[in-house]
């Protein structure tokens, strides 16, 4: 086991920072990040970088952590109390769509890089658990079985997902609270028991 002394720790959390905090990051995103650019906004040399890093599992695990630390995601146990389904979904939504809205640029880059980079593909499972962790929050109390039960769930996936709010507010030009309102509409209905073709609710 390897303990790094204070100074290596440093250069550590320089150069996770050094990627994280530079502008072109978010719009470069990690597949298009080389060490060469990592050192010379880090003030170190390349070799340096290296010596961290041996690999670009490492340096991105590094900066995963440093990313979270800087930008932690909303609490489940902020909505996890309210016994409303509709009001805990509005609430768990205006969170993480307040969420998106700080960390739009990296997250926008992390999954348009997803099919290209494999350790960013493994690096977001745990964002696509902890979005299935909320999904979990946002069943209890409804009732549902069946059919209504898949549809609420895959109502749900879709209203918490990071494309479904950068399309409502980027492309369709929508507020975060108008946002909210649509996708809970459109959760509740697909709890409501409604008849679709094919089949009943």
């Amino acid at each position: 086991m390897v303990v790094l002394i204070v100074e290596d720790e440093a250069i550590i959390a320089c150069c996770s920072a050094a990627i994280l905090e530079d502008a072109g990051f978010a719009v470069l995103g990690p597949a298009h990040t080389s060490i060469s650019a990592v050192a010379e906004h880090a003030g170190v040399r390349r070799s340096t970088v290296y010596r961290h890093f041996p690999d670009d599992e490492a340096l991105f695990a590094a900066c995963s952590s440093h990313f979270r630390a800087a930008n932690p995601p909303p609490d489940l146990g902020l909505w996890a109390g309210i016994r409303d389904p509709g009001e805990r979904t509005a609430t768990a939504l205006r969170e993480l769509y307040a969420f998106y809205g700080g960390t739009e640029g990296m997250y926008a880059s992390l999954l348009r890089d997803e099919p290209l980079v494999p350790i960013v593909h493994r690096r977001l499972a745990d964002f696509y658990g902890y979005l299935r962790a909320i999904e979990d929050s946002l069943m209890p109390g409804r009732g549902l079985r069946g059919r209504a039960a898949r549809r609420t769930r895959a109502a749900l996936g879709h209203a918490l997902a990071f494309p479904t709010w950068r399309s409502l507010i980027r492309e369709q030009g929508l507020g975060d609270d108008e946002a909210v309102a649509l996708m809970t509409v459109l959760v509740e209905g697909a709890a409501a028991a409604l008849v679709f073709p094919g089949g009943s609710g």
